[in-house]
């Protein structure tokens, strides 16, 4: 019996030419064939003073910490202190406040301006709470795309997203076939209409489903099928990280990249080295800067 042994060490998941990898994902981005994955860490390319959101989960606990004081042995978790909110002060509270921290004047990073200048990729994904890349779509005129986001199911009629047209306007499932790009916003987004999956209970319901891939569109499986993915501004160092980008990718292609650098946790080498995703070991900046001059 043959025994696979998992990386986990930084250097076995990390490509040795980060150039040609680059230009491998230029390629196939040209080729319609790469599924770009934003996360958060896309706002640490802008100044401190220049971006008024939270940057990751730890900034926006601290945030709603502010508003509302949980307990001191719950008040590092995100999805906990969310759900102490809600329970005492109620959904609509917490909402509210989360439309405050995030319904800001964001400048467009880098990333977000490459993502937003790729000509009609089929699917983007979007995992932050913001608006940044929606407003880079809206822009465009001529582009023909919409948006499907994450709801709390517990708060929603049943549905596991909503659809929504440039304007803001909800679309449906059949009108999402027509969009050349579709944005995906796993996690919701304060506009158009301050949808949020971050509490225990909104996690609790859609993590007993996602494996089976019930959450997930049809559209979402249908145009990631045998693409590649792209992580830019992710790190993988807690579950739900790891199991979104797991079951969002799935039944994709066996091959994906992702631009982190330096060390990386066990756990990050391990999951990288199970699903095919290549580390690629520079700065955000410089592989952004990288993709820009080969496109």
């Amino acid at each position: 019996m043959t025994v696979t042994t998992l990386a986990t060490d930084s250097d076995s998941v990390t490509v040795q030419d980060a150039a040609a990898a680059l230009a491998d994902i230029a390629a196939a981005l040209a080729a319609r064939q790469v599924v770009p994955y934003l996360g958060p860490g896309a706002f640490d390319l802008l100044p401190p003073d220049q971006c008024p959101i939270p940057r990751n989960s730890a900034e926006l606990v601290q945030r709603l910490n502010a508003k509302v004081a949980a307990p001191g042995r719950i008040r590092a978790s995100m999805t906990a202190v969310a759900q102490f909110i809600e329970t005492r002060k109620h959904r609509k509270t917490l909402e509210t406040i989360l439309n405050d921290i995030f319904r800001q004047t964001v400048p467009a990073t880098p990333v977000h301006a490459l993502l937003a200048a790729i000509p009609a990729p089929p699917l983007l994904v979007d995992v932050w709470y913001d608006n940044v890349l929606d407003s880079l779509l809206s822009a465009a005129a001529d582009r023909s795309w919409g948006q499907i986001q994450g709801v709390s199911h517990p708060q929603s009629t049943g549905e596991w997203v909503r659809y929504y047209a440039p304007d803001g306007a909800e679309a449906s499932a059949d009108a999402a076939v027509g969009w050349d790009t579709v944005l995906y916003k796993p996690s919701g987004a304060v506009t158009p209409a301050g949808n949020y999956l971050i509490s225990d209970s909104d996690y609790v319901e859609i993590l007993t489903e996602i494996d089976i891939q019930t959450p997930i569109p049809s559209i979402v499986q249908d145009r990631r099928a045998g693409r590649h993915f792209l992580y830019l501004g992710c790190r993988f160092d807690q579950e739900i990280q790891r199991t979104f980008a797991r079951q969002i990718a799935k039944r994709s292609s066996d091959s994906h990249w992702a631009v982190i650098p330096g060390e990386l946790s066990k756990n990050e080498a391990r999951f990288l080295s199970l699903h095919g995703i290549k580390r690629i070991d520079m700065t955000l900046e410089d592989a952004v800067e990288g993709l820009r001059t080969r496109m």
